[in-house]
């Protein structure tokens, strides 16, 4: 059996809760990211804290980028069971890292407002303002 076909309770996740041994809920699927603490670019503790809940809105509220979604593939052990998730966390996603717009994706705004300035810059001369 693949490891990542495995499924795990949310009280099996939950065990996992601190430094030397942390794993994390994320768009349904569980990851043990206890080897990557030391190299998170936002420090380890950020992870520990994402512990013994669904962190799929921390995860996805970060705007993380293609490369770090890629890399979690390889921490990835198994699947969280939605049905065993406390109440308040039912709303577990089970497909995962499915893009976000971001400030980084492309936008008219993104053509418009450099134009409009480069605009401005050369008129700006030419305007006779009274004082």
């Amino acid at each position: 059996m693949d490891s990542n076909s495995k499924v795990y309770t949310f009280d099996e996740v939950a065990k996992h809760n601190h430094e030397k041994d942390c794993w994390l809920i994320i768009s349904g699927f569980v990851y043990d990211v206890t080897s990557y603490l030391p190299d998170h670019p936002g420090g380890g503790e950020l992870l520990v804290l994402a512990v013994e809940k669904d962190a799929t809105f921390d995860f996805k509220s970060v705007g993380h980028s293609e490369s770090a979604k890629e890399r979690m593939k390889k921490y990835q052990i198994g699947k969280i069971d939605p049905l065993t998730l406390p109440t308040e966390q039912k709303h577990v996603e089970t497909t995962p890292h499915k893009p976000t717009p971001s400030l980084l994706s492309f936008s008219p705004l993104h053509v418009l407002i450099p134009l409009l300035l480069l605009v401005l810059a050369f008129a700006f001369p030419y305007l006779k303002i009274k004082a």
